[in-house]
Parts: C-alpha cells; sequence; structure tokens
C-alpha cells in the first residue's frame, strides 16, 4: 500500500526521497490497485497543466525516463495561448518537449475516481538542463540556496476560497468569519470529504469574513510539499464544488472591497535569524509586488480590501501588518500577509526565502515607509527594472513575469467590461 500521508514540519530535499514508495506503487500496479495516474506540472498561472497515462506504463517507463509535456505550458496565458515575448522565444520556436519527472513523495489519490492518482513533477530540457521559468525549479533552487545557508524551512500555506453560483453571487449574503457554517454545510460535507481522502493533512477549517469564503488549512511541512499540497487542495475543492453546480473562486478580491489571499505561515531551522529575514521580505516586497499580484484584479484586492498589505512592516500577532510575527523563542514564525489567492504559490515561496535570505546575508534591518505598488503598470515597472529582484529570483523569471503581466494588461484593455457599459451610461 503506498503511505501517502503528509510528513509534519521541516525536511531537506534530500529527505523527500521516497524509494519505497516506487516499490509500493509497483506493488499496487501489479495487484490493480492502481490504474492510472495523472502527471501535474504546475504553471504560470497557480494551475496544473495534465496528462494522464496508464499505470502499468508509468512505473515501466515513466518513473526511469519521464514522459514528455509541451513546452508552451510555460509560455502561455491563462487561455492556453502562446505569448509573445523573447524570454518565451525558446520554449514556442518548435513548441518541442520538456520532460516531466514525478515527484513521488506527492503521490495522492483523485478522490471519487477509484484507482486513480496524482503525482506533481519536476521538468526539465531533454538534455537534463534546468527550466528557470518553471515555478517548481524556482523554488527549488531556491531551497538548495536556503539549506546551504543553514536555513530549513517549514511552511503552512492558508488560502481563501469563495463559492458562489455560476453567475458569480457568493452562496452566502454575508460573511462567514469563524461562523458554524451551516448555510454550506451540503456542499462543505463533499469537500471536505474529498480533501481527507486525498490525505493532504488538513489542520483547520472554517469561514471567512467575507460571502461564501471559506478557508482549509494544510499543517505544516517543507516549503515544496506546502506548495504542492496547496495546489492540489485548490484542485479537489474546485472539482468537489463543481460536482455541486457551484463555483470555488480564487480571485485575489470577488468584489471590492473583499480580499482572497495566500498568507503563507513560515519558521525556520535557525529561529535567531527570523528578524533579519523578516527585514529582507519588507526590503523586496514593494520590486515583487508583482510576484504577490499577477493579475489585472489582484489591485483590486490591494487598492480595496479591509486587511489588504498596502503599507509594509511588521507587527507582533498583528493581521493588519504586512507580516504578522506569531510565537516566541523557537517557536517564533512569520505569516507574510503579501499575495492574493491568485498568485503562483511555488513562486511566492521561492520570492520570500529568497528575499528573506538576503536579509540574513546583509544583516538587514526593517526599513521605514515602504509600501507596495498599487496599480499594475507601477509593479510592472518596478519588477522590470529591479536589479534586486533580477539578483534574487533570476532574469528569465523576472522578464517571464514581466511578459505575462504585459499580456495581462493588454488583454484587459482589449476588453468590454460591465463597468465600462454603466459608466458609459452615465454619459447621457
Amino acid at each position: 500500500m503506498i503511505d501517502h500521508q503528509r510528513p509534519r514540519g521541516p525536511r531537506t530535499l534530500a529527505a523527500r526521497a521516497a524509494p519505497d514508495l516506487a516499490a509500493a506503487l509497483r506493488s499496487d500496479v501489479g495487484s490493480g490497485t492502481v490504474r492510472s495516474l495523472t502527471l501535474l506540472v504546475p504553471d504560470p498561472h497557480a494551475r496544473f497543466a495534465a496528462v494522464t497515462l496508464g499505470a502499468r506504463f508509468f512505473v515501466d517507463t515513466v518513473l526511469a525516463d519521464g514522459y514528455g509535456v509541451c513546452s508552451y505550458v510555460f509560455a502561455w496565458d491563462p487561455a492556453r495561448e502562446p505569448v509573445a515575448a523573447p524570454v518565451f522565444e525558446p520554449y514556442t520556436a518548435t513548441y518541442g518537449d520538456l520532460r516531466m519527472r514525478p515527484d513521488l513523495a506527492t503521490l495522492a489519490p483523485l478522490p471519487g475516481e477509484p484507482g486513480s492518482w496524482l503525482v506533481v513533477c519536476d521538468v526539465e530540457w531533454p538534455d537534463g538542463r534546468p527550466v528557470p521559468i518553471a515555478p517548481r525549479t524556482a523554488l527549488r533552487d531556491q531551497l538548495t540556496a536556503a539549506e546551504a545557508a543553514g536555513l530549513v524551512p517549514s511552511v503552512g500555506i492558508e488560502h481563501e476560497v469563495t463559492f458562489t453560483d455560476p453567475s458569480g453571487t457568493p452562496l452566502t449574503p454575508g460573511g462567514l468569519d469563524y461562523a458554524t457554517l451551516d448555510p454550506l454545510r451540503g456542499l462543505l460535507a463533499a469537500v471536505e470529504s474529498d480533501v481527507d481522502a486525498a490525505g493532504l493533512g488538513v489542520e483547520s477549517r472554517r469561514g471567512e469574513c467575507h460571502p461564501g469564503q471559506y478557508e482549509s488549512v494544510l499543517g505544516h511541512r517543507d516549503a515544496l510539499a506546502a506548495c504542492d499540497d496547496a495546489m492540489l487542495q485548490q484542485l479537489v475543492i474546485r472539482r468537489a464544488a463543481a460536482a455541486h453546480g457551484v463555483r470555488a473562486g480564487y480571485l485575489a478580491a470577488e468584489r471590492p472591497g473583499t480580499g482572497g489571499s495566500c498568507h503563507v505561515h513560515l519558521s525556520l531551522s535557525d529561529a535567531d535569524a527570523l528578524d533579519h529575514f523578516v527585514a529582507g521580505v519588507l526590503h523586496a516586497a514593494p520590486d515583487l509586488t508583482a510576484i504577490w499580484a499577477p493579475t489585472w484584479n489582484s489591485y483590486v484586492r490591494l487598492r480595496t480590501a479591509p486587511f489588504a498589505p498596502r503599507e509594509l512592516r511588521a507587527g507582533a500577532d498583528d493581521r493588519t501588518a504586512a507580516l504578522r510575527i506569531v510565537g516566541r523563542g523557537d517557536s517564533r514564525r512569520v505569516e507574510v500577509r503579501l499575495a492574493g489567492a491568485d498568485a503562483q504559490v511555488h513562486l511566492v515561496v521561492a520570492a520570500i526565502l529568497a528575499a528573506g535570505r538576503h536579509g540574513v546575508r546583509e544583516s538587514l534591518s526593517v526599513p521605514a515607509g515602504a509600501r507596495l505598488h498599487d496599480t499594475p503598470w507601477a509593479a510592472r515597472h518596478a519588477l522590470a527594472g529591479s536589479a534586486l529582484a533580477r539578483a534574487l529570483l533570476g532574469d528569465a523569471m523576472v522578464d517571464a513575469r514581466v511578459a505575462l503581466l504585459d499580456e495581462e494588461l493588454a488583454t484587459g484593455l482589449d476588453s468590454v467590461s460591465d463597468w465600462q457599459r454603466t459608466r458609459g451610461d452615465l454619459r447621457r
């Protein structure tokens, strides 16, 4: 039997290796318990690119040799159309294959489909070179660097989801903060059953402050597992909601004055380094606004949501601060409240680790008066021209995120919205 329970707490990259899982998988495939595996690759838009394979083919061939995925999955827009930009030319010149390498530590059953399993993959070029604009590659690189500096993080991800009808109307008229959730009980019973069946290790569940909003929090684990599992949970929640005719929305703002967030709780193996780590994140946060806020909708949250992290400061157990410090001594951790629910979580955590490590290396102090950019144009300009962002994340990743934001803005400017019609009707 495959043991797919997630270990709690910090874990090095080397400790993720699980040869026993390969043997267990082969055994379950041989017995017919596992019949298919869906390979998942985190893409730039906070979702998975996926392909489903027969289980026998997977264990006989793919475990050793990997499997192909078209390179344009890292150069496409949300509609899966290629984005024209110099940084993407290696990915769209021939539409060739990258090689997926399954990470068996991510194995999870697909709820409601007996014999079907999910596995998250790394990607590489056919000659073994890394793919620098792949979010999971960026996170692995930052974890390698953090471990070399003696910093092994433990991470917990909080994603807020809003349940609406297909038209976008929330299923409850008011907020659900700490409510008993009776209005959503039928839906949540199915959602929670499926998340539990996937074995993702839920720590807490509760209603959130905006209409139809809910939060299911996974326990602390190694950073790579935290990000993979947060995305797996989103996939499972969306599937369960859709089966009930409900939309599970991960917008940064479902409407003005509301916010959907991706809060990252992070502790370090060296708790004494946390203050400089926090200072590094705050120093880099303005230049990295487009990482925390990658879409047009992101800026509705930053400009209008009551707890949006516009002002960059740290505070002890202060949910109005961009970085909330919790605990004491070896149990101290930081809750980084910068990113919206629409952000790519692997890249968010990679950016936090890169910025925090910079703060530790340079013994930085918390800056005064810094703010996130509150328009996508300002965020785009800051990221594109930031020597610090390029030093932290690399030129390829910065150029890729700038190109994707350019595409987002161009598409928005080429669209006609209900707001534009209403505003136009006022001019009469």
